[in-house]
C-alpha cells in the first residue's frame, strides 16, 4: 500500500512521517516483539470535561441516590451528587473511587460488564453532542488497523478501571478484554448457594492506581513485554512511553497533544493521581517522543458512530 493511502485522517507533515516510518521498519522486528501499549483517556477516546468511567459511576449514583437517600450521607457520595469540586479534591481521588466502586460490590464481574456495555449504548458527552462510544478517535483507529496488518498485538494500558475498559473495548477498538491493562478492582472468591464457584467485586482496588511508573509494572506483570510503541496524552503515560523507546530495534512514543478548541477540547493533559513536576509537552521535547497535534496533525478527529 502506498503512503498516501496508509493513515488517511493524518495530514503530511512530520508526525505522520515518523508513523510511517515505524510501520515501514516494525517487520525487522520479530513478530513476538511487536506490542503496541496505549493509553485510553485521553489518547483513544475523549477525557475532557470529565472521565467517561466518571460519567458512568455518577449515572448510577444518581440512580441508586434516588431509591436510597442514605447514599448521599456518605461524604464521598454527597461530594460527587453535590458536584462538589472543593470537596471532592479534600477527599482525594483514591477515597472517590473506593465509594464510586462501593456501588457495584457485591456483584459479579458479568453483571458489572453489563452495566457498563448498557451505559455505553445510550450515555452522550456533556458538550460534544455525541455519544460516548462515538468519541474514539478515527486516527488512532487506522494506526491499530496498520499494527493489526503487521502483526502486532495491540494493548491498552489504562489509567482507569481495567474492568470498565475490558466491557467496551472489543467493540470500540477490537481489543479483547485481556488484553487491557488497568487499574485492578478486587474481587472475593464465594461460592454461591448451591456451592457453584463465583467471584463478586469489591470496593477495593488490587494495588496502586495504573499510572507513572505502576504502568510499565502492570504492563510487565500482567503481558509479559516491553511495547516497542507506546502511545500516551499526559504525564501519567511517561515512564511507558520511554519505556517503549529502550528496547532493540524499532521503536516509537506518541504524545497526543490535545490543542484543538474547534473539534474537541484544548487542554494540557494532566495525570490523574499525582502532579507532574513539569509540562509533559517539555518533557516530550527532551525525550524525543513524537508529539501528535490534534489541530495541525488529524484531518478527521472522531470515528463515524457505531450505532
Amino acid at each position: 500500500m502506498t503512503d498516501d493511502l496508509r493513515l488517511p485522517s493524518w495530514r503530511p507533515g512530520p508526525a505522520r512521517d515518523s508513523v510511517i516510518g515505524f510501520l515501514d521498519a516494525a517487520p525487522e522486528l520479530p513478530e513476538a516483539e511487536r506490542l503496541a501499549c496505549f493509553d485510553n483517556d485521553g489518547t483513544l477516546w475523549v477525557e475532557r470535561p470529565t472521565y467517561v468511567q466518571w460519567d458512568f459511576f455518577v449515572d448510577a449514583l444518581t440512580t441508586r441516590s434516588a431509591e436510597d437517600a442514605s447514599l448521599a450521607r456518605e461524604p464521598e457520595l454527597a461530594a460527587v451528587l453535590g458536584g462538589d469540586r472543593a470537596a471532592i479534591a479534600e477527599l482525594g481521588l483514591v477515597r472517590i473511587a473506593m465509594a464510586l466502586n462501593g456501588l457495584f460490590a457485591s456483584i459479579t464481574p458479568e453483571a458489572f460488564t453489563a452495566a457498563a456495555r448498557e451505559f455505553m449504548s445510550r450515555a452522550e458527552h456533556p458538550t460534544l453532542g455525541r455519544r460516548h462510544a462515538s468519541n474514539t478517535y478515527q486516527p488512532m483507529l487506522e494506526l491499530i488497523a496498520e499494527l493489526r496488518a503487521l502483526d502486532f498485538a495491540v494493548t491498552i494500558s489504562t489509567g482507569g478501571g481495567a474492568e470498565f475498559v475490558r466491557a467496551v473495548s472489543q467493540d470500540l477498538y477490537g481489543i479483547p478484554p485481556e488484553s487491557v491493562v488497568g487499574t485492578l478492582v478486587q474481587y472475593e472468591y464465594s461460592p454461591d448457594d448451591l456451592g457453584r464457584p463465583r467471584l463478586l467485586r469489591t470496593r477495593g482496588v488490587f494495588g496502586d492506581a495504573n499510572e507513572g511508573a505502576t504502568k510499565v509494572t502492570n504492563i510487565q506483570t500482567q503481558l509479559g513485554r516491553r511495547p516497542c510503541l507506546a502511545a500516551g496524552n499526559s504525564a501519567g503515560d511517561r515512564e511507558m512511553l520511554d519505556w517503549a523507546l529502550t528496547g532493540d530495534g524499532p521503536s516509537l512514543a506518541l504524545l497526543l497533544d490535545h490543542d484543538d478548541d474547534e473539534r474537541e477540547v484544548a487542554y494540557a493533559s494532566e495525570a490523574g493521581t499525582f502532579d507532574a513536576v513539569e509540562p509533559i509537552l517539555e518533557v516530550a521535547e527532551r525525550s524525543g517522543w513524537t508529539v501528535v497535534s490534534m489541530r495541525r496533525d488529524w484531518e478527521t478527529v472522531f470515528a463515524p458512530d457505531p450505532a
